[in-house]
């Protein structure tokens, strides 16, 4: 009998490519990004437990349909507390309330102009999780297909 060498996708832990731990330490090595066959991008490593915490309390003020709403309405630009009211329906101190969170959450901006308040999104990433959301929301009433 010979023996037979592990097959390179079976690497043991001593192995940096296929270290669960090396991953959060270092994130992806460039072999372990060639061999999934993804391009490297920015932020695409193992999260550690003070990025996950982060994430989770995005997605806890993200978690009520008003906050959603609101958001998405800030995807398109900026708008004051008025013009939020209008578009999403809520009254106008539910409004104040949600926006204030959103704000001391960091998901939002707030500035004066005059005598209005006018909230922005300025984060990138934020407005593309939330247009994400809303298009696979958009998937699972309608029924359309999913895609990338």
């Amino acid at each position: 009998m010979s023996e037979r060498a592990d097959p390179p996708d079976t690497a043991g832990p001593e192995d940096p490519t296929t270290d669960p731990a090396a991953d959060r330490a270092t994130g992806p090595t460039a072999d372990a990004v060639a061999v999934a066959g993804a391009v490297p991008r920015p932020h695409e490593r193992t999260p550690g437990a003070r990025e996950l915490a982060a994430a989770a309390e995005v997605f806890a003020l993200l978690s009520d349909p008003t906050r959603l709403h609101l958001l998405w309405l800030l995807t398109h630009g900026e708008a004051d507390v008025g013009a939020l009211t209008e578009a999403c329906g809520a009254a106008r101190p539910a409004v104040s309330q949600h926006l204030a969170k959103l704000r001391l959450g960091g998901l939002v901006q707030s500035r004066k102009d005059g005598r209005r308040v006018v909230y922005a999104m300025p984060d990138g990433h934020l407005k593309r999780l939330v247009v994400e959301a809303i298009s696979r929301a958009d998937h699972v009433v309608s029924g359309e297909p999913w895609h990338d």
